[in-house]
């Protein structure tokens, strides 16, 4: 079991590793922007509020915050007062952060074929995301 948890990290730190150097070389954003960008556009219209955005990413508050400010100041999401609770507010991506997602996914979608596709036949593929998806919940 240590084995299989051991290779499992490595796997992963190898795999990502891959996907950061192929956006850097990109010149794009580190993935954790992508991250955040899908998951303001799967929201849709009313936008996401950040504890919802937090627990999704699995990010901690201090992280996030400073991780949406600079996504916001780059123009990629706006945030809006949100109409249920005035204090809160709910986040939305822009046009522009749109683009950017739709730029970035080809080059993480080329580093993850390179990485994990590469090695492993569509039978295994699909073996692995049924395995992983139970470790996942």
């Amino acid at each position: 079991m240590v084995r299989a948890w051991a290779r499992l990290l490595r796997a992963q730190r190898v795999a990502l590793s891959k996907v950061e150097t192929e956006l850097k070389s990109a010149d794009l954003p580190a993935l954790v922007w992508y991250d955040v960008l899908l998951e303001v556009e799967r929201s849709g219209a009313a936008g996401i509020r950040p504890f919802e955005l937090e627990r999704a990413m699995l990010l901690t508050q201090y992280n996030l915050s400073r991780l949406l400010e600079r996504i916001e100041d780059a123009g990629y999401i706006e945030r809006h007062a949100c109409p249920d609770d005035g204090r809160g507010h709910t986040i939305h991506i822009t046009d522009r952060g749109k683009k950017l997602r739709r730029t970035m996914w080809p080059v993480y979608g080329r580093a993850i074929e390179s990485a994990v596709g590469a090695h492993l036949s569509q039978r295994e593929a699909e073996t692995l995301a049924e395995i992983l998806g139970r470790l996942g919940g």
